[in-house]
């Protein structure tokens, strides 16, 4: 599907009307004295100088051509004064003391329903380009859009108060002044459509134009791309894509901008000159000079007026009707987000297992969602409590997916895995989760302490976490104990580690956490060999009181296994201890054979 016509779905899906009251309803729930206060004092502040142009203005030049009680001018002026006064006082205090804080509010409040709900969320989601774009643009722009609606529906409503306002004081004045103006808006709502149809269609053509873009700039500001720049002439390459992309964006918007320019010609510059500079000026001119049906004020009103009018219908006709419409593309984002359901759903057993039992994985079959071929094909192994069981095979063979759907990231396809007896399904998912211990080969540290990123929670036993990290071989100096904060995001001397050493503190999270079961996927692929040799021993001594599971493409660690399942194309090849495998002389004593020359001091 098309952008665009991804994009027209969304619209049509809840509508652009109905996108921005969904917003500014969660602004009245979250934040209601900031959402009353907003309107209210822009309108407090606003209106005196919006009706200072016609009614002030008008007041002042009949007063001035009457020739008497000159002092009523200073009466209206100080009347006026003294509500811009109030106002500014009113609205000064608001927006630089309360807003700032009821502002701080809004968007932690939006920023946990969306968190939630990303926590929430199936692992499977992620594999969804269209659920992850929405994610992305949920956190990245949800607090932009959110204050754009509130700040939208503050200068519409000042828009039709001024509309409103004004044309009641023209209308005493001179109510054929209302046909000229009818007439004009009557021509500016279509070209104002018009208008906001051409910038969506600029938008939508820029879109992978503006992709392009912001990967030009992660290749520049990213420290992933910083030695390949400065080691290779790959600059100038991508400098050349960007010249070029540069080049495309120049011919992409250039037809939208002459239609544009034409439009707002024709909004703006054909209306309100004929019908209001030049219509009401020269009928309110004839009724004032020659035939004296009006005063000089009240022409002086009604011009200025109908000019006004004009500027606040061709400011909702066209600006705010674009602004109105991106608003609501990407609430519906947000929408759409959060309406998200969720596949893999916990059931009521919440047993939390102090020793291992019997694993079973029975006929299990997975395919990734959108693959025809499945990565799992009547995978049937049963681990019994305490063993050690390596999986391994080929890049692709389905090790990882096989872990995952233990863990219950995802669900199986065919088939059924069972913990004690007990369908995975029918647990409470994190009750479930409570035991294992996992060590992913695509780990992630934290912004947190070393003692946080290890017990991975908000409390942690200091020497439960020092144990840990020792059995992990952590050798780094942690010059604030457990309490030293790792990464630098939130404290300028936090500890930067090697690939080698945040691994360790990764294991170590599977030596601190108290469970039946650890699975550990690729836990010395950052280690050197003696590290690794001290690693797979420490693991065997902590492991000994659990069933473990680990994924390895070094085979030095599969010796000490009970059970070695090679994997291939989803299915198991082969199984047995690793004299029992080599001893077969088929796929495994081939892989093993490979690396015999790094590890057969470690198997003597």
């Amino acid at each position: 599907m098309s952008k665009a016509s991804k994009k027209n779905t969304e619209e049509k899906t809840h509508g652009v009307i109905n996108n921005n009251l969904f917003m500014l309803r969660f602004v009245a729930k979250n934040a209601p004295g900031m959402l009353f206060f907003y309107l209210f004092f822009d309108l407090l502040t606003n209106v005196p100088w919006i009706l200072s142009s016609v009614v002030l203005l008008k007041y002042i030049i009949d007063v001035v051509t009457s020739g008497v009680d000159y002092y009523r001018i200073a009466v209206a002026c100080g009347i006026f004064a003294a509500l811009v006064i109030i106002g500014t006082i009113g609205s000064t205090v608001f927006y630089e003391i309360y807003k700032p804080k009821q502002k701080e509010r809004l968007h932690f409040k939006l920023y946990s329903t969306i968190y939630e709900k990303a926590a929430r969320m199936d692992f499977e989601a992620y594999d969804n380009p269209e659920y992850y774009n929405d994610l992305v643009l949920a956190m990245t722009s949800m607090n932009e859009r959110v204050d754009s609606v509130i700040s939208d529906a503050q200068d519409i409503i000042r828009l039709l108060t001024s509309i409103i306002s004004i044309t009641a004081v023209i209308a005493s004045i001179d109510p054929i002044c209302l046909v000229f103006i009818f007439v004009c808006v009557a021509v500016m709502i279509p070209i104002g459509r018009l208008i906001a149809k051409v910038n969506v269609d600029r938008t939508e053509a820029m879109t992978p134009l503006d992709r392009k873009n912001l990967y030009f700039s992660r290749v520049f500001y990213l420290q992933d791309y910083a030695k390949e720049l400065r080691l290779n002439p790959a600059g100038e390459m991508i400098e050349r894509r960007y010249n070029l992309n540069v080049k495309d964006r120049l011919f992409t918007i250039a037809p939208f901008l002459r239609k544009q320019w034409q439009l707002y010609f024709c909004q703006e510059a054909l209306p309100m000159t004929l019908l209001v500079y030049l219509g009401i000026a020269l009928l309110m001119g004839y009724k004032a000079i020659v035939t004296k049906e009006i005063s000089l004020g009240d022409f002086a009103a009604a011009f200025n007026g109908a000019n006004a009018v004009s500027r606040c219908v061709f400011d909702l006709t066209s600006w705010f009707s674009i602004n109105l419409r991106e608003n609501a593309l990407y609430v519906e984002k947000y929408r759409k987000f959060m309406a998200a359901k969720e596949k893999i759903i916990g059931g009521e057993d919440k047993t939390v297992f102090e020793k291992p039992v019997t694993i079973k994985l029975e006929n299990v079959s997975f395919t990734y969602p959108g693959n025809e071929k499945p990565t799992l094909k009547n995978i049937n192994l049963e681990i019994k409590p305490y063993q050690k069981i390596a999986l391994v095979g080929y890049n692709g063979a389905g090790k990882t997916t096989l872990t995952n759907l233990l863990l219950r990231l995802y669900d199986v396809t065919e088939g059924r895995i069972t913990v004690g007896g007990k369908d995975i399904r029918e647990w409470d998912i994190p009750s479930y989760h409570a035991n294992y211990a996992a060590v992913f080969q695509d780990f992630s540290l934290f912004g947190a302490t070393v003692g946080e990123n290890v017990s991975m929670s908000g409390t942690h036993d200091k020497m439960r976490v020092l144990n840990a990290l020792k059995e992990s071989n952590f050798g780094k100096e942690l010059h604030n104990g457990t309490d030293t904060m790792l990464l630098r995001e939130f404290d300028d001397t936090g500890l930067s580690l090697s690939g080698g050493e945040s691994q360790k503190i990764a294991v170590a999270r599977a030596f601190y956490k108290q469970c039946p079961f650890a699975i550990l996927d690729e836990p010395s692929a950052n280690l050197d060999p003696v590290s690794e040799y001290a690693l797979n021993e420490a693991m065997a001594r902590a492991a000994a009181d659990k069933t473990v599971i680990f994924i390895s493409h070094r085979l030095s660690t599969t010796v000490m296994a009970d059970v070695i399942y090679m994997l291939e194309n989803g299915e198991i090849v082969e199984s047995g201890s690793h004299e029992e495998l080599m001893a077969l002389g088929g796929k495994y004593a081939y892989m093993f054979n490979l690396q015999a020359e790094k590890y057969r001091d470690n198997e003597e």
